[in-house]
C-alpha cells in the first residue's frame, strides 16, 4: 500500500485593475514551473495563519500591495486530490474588491503581469484552472470589480490521466454595485 499522500492548504488571490485585467505570475519555480497562475501561496499552519492573513500576506509578498484584509473576499475552495501524484490541496480563492494598479516585474518567484480576461485560456496555465478553476471563476465573479463575486466549491481528482470534477456548492453573484 503506498504511503498517504500530504494535506496542504494554500490560497490564490485574484486581483484586476481598472481596464479589468488579472494578475499573474509566470512562476520560474515548483510547483507550476513555467505556467501562469494567480498571486498565492501556503497557509501558514505552523503560526495558525488563517486563509485571509495568508491572501493578505501572499499578495505583500509576491506583489509588494499592502492591502486591508476587508478587501479580500472569498469566492471558492477548490478541492486537488493526488495534484501531480505529489499531495492533495485544499485551495481558497479570494478576489481583491476594486481596482489595483500595479506596474509589471520580475521577483523571485517569477514575472508578475497583466492580462486580459479573455487571454488566460491561451496562456501556459496547469490542466486544472484550464479547465475548471478560470471557467468558475467566470461564472461566479461581479458585474464589476467593487461586486463580490458569488461562491463555489469544487472537487478535482487530478489522480489518473483524466481529471474529474464535480462542482459541490455554488451561489451565484449578487450584483451590489456601490455609487
Amino acid at each position: 500500500m503506498a504511503a498517504p499522500l500530504p494535506h496542504r492548504l494554500a490560497v490564490l488571490v485574484d486581483i484586476r485593475n481598472s481596464a479589468g485585467q488579472v494578475l499573474l505570475l509566470r512562476r520560474v519555480k515548483s510547483p507550476n514551473k513555467g505556467l501562469c497562475s494567480p498571486i498565492g501561496g501556503k497557509v501558514d499552519i505552523e503560526r495558525g495563519e488563517s486563509p485571509a492573513q495568508c491572501a493578505r500576506r501572499e499578495t505583500m509578498e509576491e506583489a509588494g500591495l499592502d492591502l486591508p484584509i476587508e478587501r479580500f473576499h472569498l469566492g471558492g475552495l477548490i478541492a486537488e486530490r493526488g495534484y501531480e501524484g505529489q499531495g492533495h490541496w485544499l485551495l481558497f480563492y479570494y478576489r481583491v474588491l476594486g481596482v489595483v494598479e500595479l506596474e509589471p516585474f520580475e521577483m523571485r518567484e517569477g514575472f508578475i503581469d497583466w492580462f486580459d480576461p479573455a487571454q488566460i485560456e491561451n496562456l501556459p496555465l496547469p490542466e486544472t484552472d484550464r479547465k475548471i478553476i478560470w471557467p468558475m471563476i467566470r461564472k461566479h465573479e461581479g458585474a464589476t470589480p467593487n461586486d463580490p463575486p458569488g461562491f463555489f466549491s469544487v472537487f478535482i481528482d487530478c489522480q489518473g490521466d483524466d481529471l474529474h470534477w464535480h462542482v459541490e456548492q455554488e451561489t451565484p453573484a449578487t450584483h451590489r454595485s456601490e455609487p
